[in-house]
């Protein structure tokens, strides 16, 4: 109300100045009265009511103010920007919202001052607001514990049967121990004690940490395993596949598994989860956190751990650790009685005392410690606290005042939701919570609060990951209680949804795979929203829908909304034009969708402050205006395919993230541009440098003093010519010192600006130059001292790598370097080694290597790496490698490539740490019966052309097997005719290898197979007794196979769960001769065909009662689902049919009632007579719960 502009805009009006004095004095009187309420609310119910109802008439009068200040930033807008009619115009609508605006600032003020004048017989005081919110809160260390108090004995008996030879595990291998607790208790602080042991890490092969909580999904459960011991991201999306991936990590290894805070008392759902686990090493073992013994007795716990509470002296050393600084409580001697005694009302519980010394770790003043002793809260019953502990109230009623909104907000959260602290920072700036001052910003500002609530112990890191953060049960409840009905989340379990009411203003929900308009309805009538925020889902990798007709006709109603999130919405292509109505938007996330543009009316919100367009690998272009965006702040397009920058983004004053920047030749859209935007930090990536006209011209984006930049890619066009600037252009591009990451790629000089490289970059760890074409030398890269990571990449002048890389004064260099990667050097002949006789003294914790596409480079590589993992050789025809794998005692992955002239793995055999082996386009290569191979585990071979056979023999402990087109690869076979199984094996792959026609003689024995994927070749039948001989067989593909006629006698293996069948037309033909009746587990079948002769599918009796999901695909003649075939699908939840142009009609049944979801993509006719969602075809579907036409939801 005191900006510049607002004073202005309200110049020479004629609204009644004292309406606006009169309303910021009552708000200031208010919040004077609002500590005092939130205190007593507890205690009396009146209170609470009142004060939900200020609150509700105070967010009602800040959107009043918010109106009227973004009335008066559009008016100066306005007035720079626009037309002389648009002046005109504006001046009209002007006046009619003045007249307006009077009204609702009457409104709001009459609510007011009639609750303000309720504050004495309600017994409220008028207080201050404590604390100022400028003032930087100070921060602790204790984001994790480093020790425990008073579980030392339970800690030891845990280890103890964790590492105990004699096994009282269940007969499944795995034994599964307890720890049972009430919440607060420290379940999971002892989890994470034995779980991080040293003894324990050494004693087990894997081990992850799993966050459950009260959802229950198996799915998230066993991706987060499997990402965890593949160190990767697996996108499955089918448990099933999942689960078999894991099934194979697991195989002979033994693991141990945290299972944290684990509530489903399910056994069925324990037995789907713990399916994999049985593959395990003898002397697995799974930790269980819980609050329940039943739920210890479900998982068959063979050992049960109660956490009782803390004695009293390991209480107060708990308290004093988190109250006193270093836990010394003896300079505070007269603070020590009392927190004794507040210690005492704790009762035990770690979280309480932790959260009330947290809250007294900044206080000396006798008189706060006594105030928070003979605090009420302590006497209440837990009825009228809502299950909420006392300990944890009395902390949040000792927050500052500006920090309990930005607290209550993470009601939004479901529990063990992981949230990312820069995310949750930018939420509460778009929510107003944050004030900038002369020093600091409002991102800082946001940093400090919640450094202080983490200190606190209202956040704590995710176990899972290091990156974010999650509240703790009970927190979340209190989170919950404090914001009340001002949130509503909408869970997956819908018991567990708050309600909607006509005061809720933050609306949260996790996205499910299918979001159709009738789920957000409700909202309708709710209209004074300020959040709408799409959460991330457990199963981030399975595509998510969502109705048209939420953007287009719920989203334009909720015109008070200051956060838009709808991220990750697949095929979400548009965001409607009403996007411009909604006025008072701070920010929107719309990152990872199909966008391909921005209405150009995304300009009108001038309050816009963070606009988030990351991932959207269609979005072409950004709207014109984008100047107009005077507040935005934070601006990310990281993965976008745009062209070209909107002109005058310099004028962005306010942005600190652009994650790339386009430059033109075009006047505003010049490097210069970058110059005016002196607050940028974190990522940007520079683009089309070539449109940089001369050194001059570069210094102007004044890179050097941008000291917040972290990461940092200067890029050339790969097809401009040589203009001979650029090595002083790139001179002129020197960033600050404080650089973490530097990318240069198509830089065409012929030698780098001595900035490159220079000892001063000390903060750099990653450095990757690519395609430097006409660079005759390296930089001096041996002088980044904390240099982890380099590539060197596409070189084509270097000769010789030798001396300036390593540096003439090192005696150790690259002593930081984990990864070193050379490519497409085409003329490099020699890497000369470090001073030979002291080589080992360089790379000394190297532990990855490649070099592809290196030509000409002869001789040998270093040898003395004692770090080294992994080695990537590709395309290097005359490089000897064999003293470096035969030195090489850590080596565990191998991928040699395009090496036309190996014959043979070396004489001398690998190293036996060597797990994973890759040959690439070695077309010589046979495989040498002699030498030892029994350590790999994996084993993959493309275009290796003289292949012919394979001997299983040599590989006894494979685990998987991958051949792809290899020409005239023709068998697997058996050396000696021998029993013995392929116990270790669990995933087989032949791809595209046509000559490929025969499994061993007498079947292939691999009795833990799960997974066999068979694409093309002139295979006439699948391995025989595969019933018997393959009984763990759980996923079978067979893709392109034209000769196979048919299943070998006895049939597929009964435990089969996943069969594909694709364009495999003599076996499609026989299909009635399946037998898949006998294959009670299968679930998930597709079946892909150009088979004419199919006019209806499936037949009576030819798919088993236990299918969930089926695919029907391509068939040219389909025109009706048999409705003897598919109603007996009683378990059917998942039908999908593509491409099926003459398919017009369901079966004359419908389809089975179990069906939740149907999806139909490429059915014309079946997509005619839909579209008007009446009719006789309409009401065969109409009770399926999930309706998809070619991409788009039917509401």
């Amino acid at each position: 109300m005191t900006s510049g502009e607002f004073v202005d805009f309200l110049r020479g009006r004629k609204l009644n100045d004292g309406l606006l004095n009169k309303l910021k004095t009552i708000l200031l009187s208010v919040e004077v009265m609002l500590e005092d309420a939130e205190n007593k609310q507890v205690m009396n119910p009146s209170v609470k009511k009142w004060l939900d109802e200020l609150k509700h008439a105070v967010y009602d009068a800040e959107d009043v103010l918010d109106e009227f200040a973004t009335k008066a930033i559009q008016s100066r807008l306005d007035a720079e920007f626009g037309t002389t009619t648009s002046k005109v115009r504006n001046s009209i609508s002007t006046s009619l919202f003045f007249n307006k605006i009077e009204v609702s600032i009457k409104e709001v003020l009459e609510r007011l001052e009639n609750l303000a004048s309720q504050h004495i017989v309600m017994g409220l005081t008028q207080g201050t607001v404590r604390g100022k919110p400028y003032e930087r809160l100070p921060t602790t260390s204790l984001v994790e514990e480093t020790e425990i108090y008073g579980r030392n004995n339970d800690k030891e008996q845990i280890i103890n049967q964790l590492l105990s030879i004699t096994d009282d595990a269940s007969d499944n291998k795995v034994g599964v121990i307890a720890i049972v607790g009430m919440g607060g208790m420290g379940k999971t602080t002892l989890a994470q004690v034995v779980y991080n042991d040293k003894d324990v890490r050494e004693h087990f092969n894997l081990t992850t940490w799993v966050c459950v909580s009260e959802e229950f999904d198996p799915f998230r459960v066993t991706k987060t395993i499997l990402d965890a011991v593949t160190s990767s991201t697996s996108n499955i999306e089918d448990l099933n596949q999942l689960q078999l991936q894991l099934k194979e990590k697991l195989n002979g290894k033994k693991f141990l598994f945290v299972l944290d805070d684990v509530w489903n008392k399910n056994y069925n759902d324990w037995e789907i989860l713990s399916s994999p686990f049985k593959f395990g090493a003898q002397g697995s073992r799974i930790i269980v956190t819980t609050r329940d013994d039943e739920v210890a007795s479900v998982m068959r716990a063979f050992a049960t751990h109660p956490v009782k509470k803390l004695p009293e002296q390991d209480c107060w050393s708990l308290f004093a650790r988190h109250a006193f600084h270093d836990a010394n409580s003896s300079a505070h001697l007269e603070l020590q009685e009392l927190g004794q005694k507040i210690v005492k009302k704790c009762q035990g519980l770690p979280l309480a005392i932790k959260a009330i010394g947290g809250l007294l770790r900044f206080k000396v003043d006798v008189r706060e410690w006594e105030k928070v002793l003979c605090s009420e809260l302590w006497e209440l019953s837990s009825h009228e606290t809502n299950n909420i502990l006392p300990a944890l109230r009395l902390s949040y009623r000792y927050l500052p005042s500006y920090l309990r909104p930005c607290f209550a907000y993470c009601s939004i959260f479901p529990k063990d939701h992981a949230f990312k602290k820069e995310q949750l920072i930018l939420l509460w700036m778009a929510e107003g919570f944050l004030h900038a001052t002369e020093n600091r910003t409002m991102e800082q500002i946001g940093d400090d609060y919640f450094g202080t609530l983490l200190s606190r112990s209202f956040f704590q890191r995710s176990n899972e990951d290091e990156s974010r953060f999650v509240m703790h049960d009970l927190i979340n409840d209190l989170a919950n209680f404090v914001s009340g009905e001002f949130t509503c989340r909408l869970e997956v379990d819908h018991d567990r949804s708050h309600k909607i009411s006509d005061k809720t203003r933050h609306f949260s929900y996790v996205r499910s795979q299918f979001e159709t308009y009738s789920r957000f309805e409700a909202l309708n009538e709710f209209k004074l929203l300020r959040t709408y925020i799409a959460l991330e889902s457990s199963r981030m990798f399975i595509p998510h829908y969502l109705s048209k007709k939420v953007p287009r006709d719920l989203l334009p109603m909720l015109r008070t909304l200051r956060v838009l999130s709808l991220s990750h919405y697949r095929y979400m292509t548009e965001l409607p034009a009403s996007i411009g109505k909604l006025k008072h938007l701070r920010y929107l996330d719309v990152s990872d969708t199909r966008l391909t543009r921005l209405p150009d009316c995304l300009c009108k919100l001038c309050n816009l402050q963070t606009l988030n367009l990351s991932g959207c690998i269609n979005l072409i272009a950004l709207p014109r205006d984008m100047e107009k965006l005077i507040g935005l702040r934070h601006l990310d397009i990281t993965g976008t395919v745009i062209k070209e920058m909107p002109e005058n983004l310099g004028k962005l004053k306010c942005l600190q993230t652009l994650t790339k920047f386009i430059i033109s030749q075009r006047s505003g859209c010049c490097i210069g541009e970058l110059g005016k935007l002196a607050n940028l930090w974190g990522t940007l990536s520079i683009l089309e440098l070539q449109n940089v006209k001369s050194p001059i011209v570069a210094l102007a984006a004044n890179l050097r003093d941008k000291k917040n930049l972290e990461e940092l890619t200067l890029e050339w066009n790969a097809t401009a010519k040589t203009s001979g600037s650029e090595g002083t252009i790139l001179e002129s591009l020197q960033p600050h010192t404080n650089l973490k990451s530097l990318t240069i790629q198509h830089y065409r000089g012929e030698n780098f600006p001595n900035w490159i490289a220079n000892q001063s970059f000390s903060k750099i760890t990653s450095l990757h130059l690519k395609n430097c074409e006409y660079c005759r030398s390296l930089p001096p890269v041996w002088q980044i001292p904390s240099l982890q990571t380099l590539s060197i990449i596409g070189f084509d002048r270097i000769i010789t790598v030798g001396p300036e890389f390593y540096g003439t004064g090192s005696s150790s260099p690259f002593e930081a370097l984990k990864v070193l990667r050379f490519e497409n050097m085409l003329n490099w002949e020699k890497w000369c080694p470090f001073r030979v006789e002291n080589e080992g003294a360089a790379f000394p914790h190297l532990g990855e290597l490649c070099i592809i596409n290196c030509p000409k480079l002869t001789g040998s590589l270093p040898v003395h790496l004692p770090s080294l993992a992994k080695i990537v050789i590709s395309e290097c025809h005359q490089l000897v490698a064999e003293r470096l794998l035969s030195s090489n005692s850590c080596l565990q992955e191998l991928e040699i490539c395009d090496c036309s002239s190996l014959l043979s793995l070396p004489t001398g055999g690998l190293p036996s740490t060597l797990k994973q082996l890759v040959l690439r386009n070695c077309w010589k290569f046979e495989v040498a019966a002699h030498i030892d191979h029994s350590f790999l585990e994996e084993l993959c071979l493309y275009c290796c052309d003289s292949l012919e056979y394979f001997p299983l023999d040599v590989i006894p402990n494979v685990k998987r097997i991958r051949i792809k087109e290899c020409r005239n690869f023709k068998s697997l076979a058996v050396l000696e005719q021998s029993e013995h199984d392929l116990v270790a094996l669990s995933s087989i792959e032949i791809v595209d290898c046509p000559k490929f026609g025969s499994f061993p003689e007498g079947g292939l024995r691999g009795p833990n197979l799960t997974s066999c994927l068979l694409v093309g070749g002139c295979l006439r039948s699948l391995p025989e007794k595969m019933h018997t001989l393959l009984s763990s067989l759980t996923v079978l593909v067979i893709s392109n196979c034209q000769e196979i006629e048919s299943f070998p006698e006895g049939g597929l293996p009964s435990n089969l769960e996943t069969l594909h069948i694709r364009n495999c037309e003599k076996l499609a033909a026989n299909r009635m001769g399946w037998g898949l009746q006998n294959c009670s587990s299968l679930a998930f079948f597709v079946f892909e065909s150009k088979s004419e002769n199919v006019v209806s599918f499936p037949e009576a009796s030819l798919l088993p009662a236990s299918l969930t999901n089926l695919h029907i695909i391509g068939f040219p003649n389909l025109k009706s689902l048999d409705k003897n075939g598919i109603q007996y699908l009683t378990s059917l939840k998942f039908l999908r049919i593509s491409d099926c142009p003459k398919l017009k009609s369901m079966s004359e049944e419908g389809l089975p009632p179990s069906i939740s979801f149907l999806l139909i993509r490429n059915c014309p006719l079946l997509n005619k007579q839909w579209q008007k969602r009446k009719g006789k075809e309409w009401r065969k579907i109409a009770h399926v719960p999930y309706k998809l036409l070619d991409l788009d939801i039917m509401d």
